[in-house]
């Protein structure tokens, strides 16, 4: 498999090491092989290149059989335009590999219960929840305009979506729940939004083909309430971008740290993009003590959902419950009793596990 790395920018490259790390042991242990290829985008993109995607980078992912995606961004960048920022880099690779669909899961390990925010009566049934987004419509992409009125200003966001960008992400949604507990929670404001009315129509269709999947609808409000009130009774939720963007980072705040959350986003084509949730965190850059599980999960979701590599997949899960189980820890989680170390020596540990 050909995989382009994009090692980003403060923590990217130390976590994202790591990984391939891991990787190399999976390669090892199952006999495959993994061909790597780093390329350029965000803060370390426009340093060397002087915009944030370079051309290069978009021609070497679309030849890829994945995109390993490691934070850009930082305070360095802030004082440029909006379209020469770190960020836009992110954007526009999502629009040039089309992928459409935001795989995020918010899974608390149980070594790690104490960390999370909510009681334990609360997290009495666990936390599981796997967050589709659709990426590339709503509100994010739609008109944008401000102007000038009598009384000040006027400005407005368009929340467009059409009925086939809804069919896609569905089926995308049911397709990873049938993976899982073949239960959907649909997430709207279709008592406000035509929009939204325009996703119950088409998820309701589209549902009929998937009979075997539990089907529930929830305005957003409340699913944001739900999340605290009762998390075990979700299971994959899928909702437009806006929503998912704030609600994947709810559930992600639930499992107690950002530093344990991979993601993935994928489409269209067969090359998807697997990346950490977390920031470039550069305040804590080369001082090793950044966490790299949720780049080495990263892997896993790419071996699971990209390569259909599920018995490979299942090992990296393993290997870091493995070293959590042992009592190793980064400083985001760490917790009396369990033994400090650092980027380096935690992703060593879950590589050596993975070999085992």
């Amino acid at each position: 498999m050909k995989i382009a790395v994009i090692k980003g920018d403060g923590i990217g490259p130390e976590v994202i090491n790591q990984a391939i790390k891991v990787l190399d042991a999976v390669s090892g242990r199952f006999k495959c092989s993994f061909e790597y290829q780093e390329v350029l985008m965000g803060g370390r993109a426009i340093d060397e290149t002087g915009v944030p995607l370079p051309t290069e980078t978009i021609d070497i992912c679309k030849k890829s059989d994945a995109v390993l995606l490691g934070a850009v961004g930082g305070p360095k960048w802030d004082s440029l335009a909006g379209n020469l920022r770190p960020e836009a880099g992110l954007l526009g690779i999502r629009k040039a590999l089309d992928v459409f669909a935001n795989l995020r899961p918010a899974m608390l390990f149980q070594q790690l219960r104490s960390a999370s925010a909510l009681k334990d009566e609360v997290l009495a049934e666990g936390l599981d929840i796997m967050v589709v987004r659709e990426l590339t419509g709503g509100a994010y992409f739609g008109e944008k305009k401000r102007v000038r009125i009598e009384n000040g200003i006027k400005a407005w966001d368009m929340m467009v979506y059409t009925s086939y960008e809804i069919e896609r992400i569905t089926r995308k949604a049911f397709e990873v729940a049938r993976k899982r507990k073949n239960k959907v929670t649909i997430v709207d404001k279709a008592n406000v939004l035509e929009s939204s009315r325009l996703w119950r129509e088409v998820t309701g269709e589209v549902s009929k083909d998937y009979a075997d999947v539990e089907v529930v609808y929830m305005y957003v409000d409340n699913a944001a309430m739900q999340l605290v009130r009762n998390p075990g009774q979700f299971d994959v939720i899928l909702t437009e971008n806006l929503f998912g963007d704030i609600l994947s980072d709810e559930a992600s705040m639930l499992t107690g740290s950002l530093g344990m959350i991979p993601s993935a986003s994928i489409g269209v084509s067969r090359v998807g993009i697997f990346e950490p949730i977390h920031g470039s965190a550069p305040d804590i850059a080369g001082k090793d003590v950044a966490n790299p599980l949720a780049a080495i999960l990263s892997c896993g979701m790419m071996l699971k959902y990209g390569f259909n590599m599920e018995n490979e997949a299942n090992a990296v899960v393993e290997a870091v419950n493995n070293v959590l189980d042992n009592g190793y820890r980064t400083i985001d989680i760490m917790q009396p009793g369990m033994t400090a170390v650092g980027t380096e020596k935690m992703g060593s540990l879950v590589a050596e596990r993975v070999q085992t």
